[in-house]
């Protein structure tokens, strides 16, 4: 699983101009999923994302996590992230899961995120064409690939 993690003031998807969801300070969350994607990799992800420490603390120091400063999660699907671009300038999403495997991996990543998080999870919809509007604050943006463990 790919990840870009975005720390935001506010974060909203809509799909056909209609609001699906939205938050207020968190994280927005567009998560990449590929065939070989299993179960830890989602609890990895999961306990990764409720505690990275990148809200700032009374000091102003990166310290705090989302759950920390009861923060909000957007959680939206976005294969492109497994785009590859090693040949021509055509991006190949070869890596990507197909959505009967996609699917079910992406409902179980939300589900498992509500459980760390303590609370419900926004989400955009798998396989839509959404827009995404953000209020990235810092800017802090990550990315993880769980796959990349070191």
């Amino acid at each position: 699983m790919k990840a870009v993690i975005q720390r935001v003031a506010k974060a909203s998807v809509h799909i056909n101009t209609q609001l699906k969801a939205e938050i207020g300070k968190g994280l927005l969350v567009l998560i990449g999923i590929e065939e070989a994607d299993t179960n830890e990799d989602i609890v990895c992800l999961c306990l990764k994302l409720c505690n990275l420490r990148i809200f700032d603390d009374a000091n102003g120091v990166m310290n705090l996590s989302v759950r920390e400063v009861n923060g909000e999660i957007l959680a939206v699907s976005q294969f492109t992230l497994m785009a590859s671009t090693k040949k021509g300038n055509r991006p190949s999403y070869i890596k990507a899961a197909r959505p009967e495997i996609a699917i079910p991996l992406y409902q179980q990543f939300v589900r498992q995120l509500e459980q760390e998080l303590g609370k419900a999870v926004a989400t955009g919809e798998f396989g839509a064409d959404m827009q995404i509007e953000l209020l990235n604050d810092g800017p802090v943006t990550i990315c993880i690939d769980t796959k990349n463990k070191e």
